[in-house]
C-alpha cells in the first residue's frame, strides 16, 4: 500500500446493504478498500415498508471506527426517501420505503393540479411512483407530516446525525421532482400550487460544501481524534457514480447498474421536450453543472429478487448456466412498474412471458438468461433513445457499479447496444464520494481531472460486439408489438 496518501471515508449506502469504504489519495493515486459492509434489511411494519435506519446509523459509526483516523466523511445512498423531524430535531419514526404501496394512485392526483407535462417541463423528472414529490403528496394527512418541521433525505439525515447540522444536497434534491434543473433551485411555483412547504427542507448545498464536523459523541463513539469535518458529495450515489465513469472525451453513455440500472448521457442542460417525457427519461443534477439524462430500469432488482426467492444458490454457477441457455428466447419489459414490488419474481417473470406468447423459462438459469437478455435489450433501448432525443451520439459504454462484475450482463449489453462497453469500477458511487472529498482538500482538479486520475489508476475490462444486432432488433420489436 502507498505511503503519504490523504484518507478519506465514503459511506456509501445502497438498498441492499451499506459499506464505509477508504479512499487514499495521492500525486497519480487512488486506492480503495472496504472498511466495513453491513446489511440493509427494510422491514414491513403493520402500516408499511419501512427502512431500518438506525441500524444503519449504526452500521455507519461501527464503519467509521474500522476506517480508522480520516481526514473527512462523505456520505451517499439511494434517492428520493427522506426522515421527518419535529421542532427538536428529533425522527418521528422509521423513514418510508419507495417501494411501499402508499403511492398508488397518487400520481393522478397531482397531475389533475399539475399537468404530467406541465410537471416534467419544469421538473424535467421522469414519472416514477415513489418520486418524493409522490410521498409527500401521499403522506398530507398523516399526523407525521403535520408534526414535522423538517424533512431531510436519507444521506443528508445521517450527516446530521454524525454533525448536528442540516442541509439538503442539491443531487439528491433533484431526484424530488421539485428541483428545476435550469436554475438548479427550488421549483417554487410548482411547490406551491401542489402545497408542499419548501420550507420543511433546509438550503441546499453543493457537492464539496463542508457539512459540519462531526459531534463529539461521534468522534468518542468511533475513536476518531477530531476535528474531523464531513463533505458534502454528490449524495445521490448515482450522481457519485456518475463522476467516477472513466470516460476520457464527452461522447460516452453510461449505465450505473446495482438494483437499478441507471441508463443515459451527461449533458450540459436538460432535455424537457414532450418527446423525451414520452420517452420517460428525468433529468437530474450532476456535478459541475452537468445534468445525468436518464431512464430507470428495473436493474438488478429482478435476479437478486429471483436467488432470494432460489434460497441464495451460488451466483458464479447460476451466470455460468445462465451463458450456455440461448440468448433472446423469452425476453420482459424490464423498466416494467409490475416488478417494482417485492415477492415471488420468478412466477411474475413467468407469467409476463406467457402473457407475452413467449417460451415460458421454468429452471434458475433460463429465468436469469431471460432477465440479463431483458437487462441489456432496456439498456440498448435506452441508450438509442438517450442518443436521439439529446442529439449527442456516443462511441462507448461505459458500465460501472455492481453489474460491471457481471461479465455476461456487460457482454450482451455489448451486444445489443453494438458498442464497445467498458465495465468498472464497480465501487463507483464511492470512489466519486471520495474524488468530491479530495477536489474539497485540493487535492484533484475540475471533474476532468477526477477522471483522468480514474482512468490511470482502475482496470476496467472492455467487451467488444458480438453479430449484427438483428436478434436484438427483433427481440425489441416482440416487446413494442405487446
Amino acid at each position: 500500500m502507498s505511503t503519504d496518501l490523504t484518507s478519506y471515508a465514503a459511506v456509501d449506502l445502497g438498498a441492499s446493504s451499506g459499506r464505509v469504504m477508504v479512499g487514499r489519495v495521492g500525486p497519480g493515486t487512488l486506492e480503495l478498500t472496504e472498511a466495513h459492509r453491513f446489511p440493509n434489511r427494510p422491514v414491513r411494519l403493520p402500516e408499511g415498508l419501512r427502512w431500518d435506519v438506525l441500524g444503519l446509523y449504526a452500521g455507519v459509526l461501527d464503519g467509521l471506527r474500522a476506517a480508522g483516523q480520516v481526514a473527512s466523511v462523505g456520505v451517499d445512498s439511494w434517492a428520493v426517501d427522506y426522515g421527518l423531524l419535529d421542532a427538536d430535531g428529533a425522527l418521528l419514526g422509521n423513514p418510508v420505503h419507495y417501494r411501499d404501496a402508499r403511492t398508488e394512485g397518487v400520481a393522478e392526483k397531482v397531475w389533475a393540479t399539475v399537468p404530467a407535462a406541465e410537471l416534467y417541463a419544469a421538473t424535467g423528472l421522469q414519472y416514477a411512483p415513489f418520486n418524493t414529490l409522490y410521498q409527500l403528496t401521499a403522506a398530507r394527512s398523516t399526523a407525521q407530516l403535520a408534526q414535522a418541521r423538517r424533512a431531510l433525505l436519507i444521506p443528508d439525515l445521517l450527516t446530521y446525525w454524525l454533525t448536528g447540522e442540516q442541509g439538503t444536497e442539491l443531487t439528491n434534491a433533484s431526484t424530488t421532482q421539485l428541483i428545476d434543473p435550469r436554475t438548479r433551485d427550488w421549483a417554487h411555483d410548482v411547490a406551491e400550487r401542489l402545497g408542499v412547504d419548501l420550507g420543511l427542507f433546509p438550503p441546499l448545498r453543493l457537492p464539496g460544501d463542508p457539512a459540519g464536523l462531526l459531534r463529539p459523541a461521534v468522534l468518542e463513539e468511533t475513536g476518531l481524534t477530531g476535528p474531523v469535518p464531513v463533505t458534502a458529495v454528490g449524495s445521490h450515489d448515482t450522481a457519485s457514480a456518475v463522476a467516477a465513469v472513466p470516460a476520457t472525451d464527452q461522447r460516452f453513455a453510461y449505465i450505473c447498474t446495482g438494483t437499478w440500472s441507471l441508463a443515459g448521457l451527461e449533458l450540459t442542460a436538460p432535455v424537457l421536450t414532450e418527446e423525451s417525457r414520452a420517452a420517460n427519461f428525468t433529468n437530474e443534477l450532476g456535478l459541475d453543472g452537468t445534468v445525468r439524462y436518464l431512464r430507470n430500469i428495473m436493474g438488478l432488482w429482478l435476479l437478486q429478487e429471483c436467488v432470494r426467492a432460489w434460497g441464495t444458490p451460488d451466483l458464479g454457477e447460476l451466470l455460468r448456466a445462465a451463458g450456455e441457455v440461448p440468448e433472446l428466447r423469452s425476453v420482459v419489459d424490464a423498466g416494467d412498474a409490475a416488478f417494482l414490488a417485492p415477492g415471488r419474481m420468478p412466477e411474475r417473470i413467468a407469467a409476463a412471458c406467457r402473457a407475452l406468447g413467449q417460451p415460458v423459462p421454468g429452471t434458475p438459469a433460463e429465468i436469469t438468461r431471460c432477465i440479463l437478455d431483458s437487462l441489456a435489450l432496456a439498456h440498448r433501448g435506452a441508450v438509442e433513445d438517450a442518443q436521439r432525443l439529446a442529439g449527442h451520439p456516443v462511441d462507448v459504454v461505459h458500465i460501472v457499479g455492481g453489474g460491471a462484475r457481471n461479465a455476461l450482463l456487460c457482454q450482451l449489453t455489448a451486444d445489443a447496444c453494438g458498442l464497445p462497453v467498458v465495465a468498472g469500477p464497480a465501487e463507483a458511487a464511492a470512489l466519486g464520494n471520495v474524488l468530491v472529498q479530495a477536489r474539497a482538500g485540493g487535492l484533484v482538479g475540475d471533474l476532468a481531472g477526477m477522471r483522468d486520475l480514474l482512468v490511470r489508476t482502475q482496470r476496467p475490462v472492455r467487451y467488444e460486439p458480438r453479430g449484427d444486432g438483428a436478434r436484438w432488433r427483433a427481440a425489441a420489436s416482440r416487446l413494442a408489438e405487446r
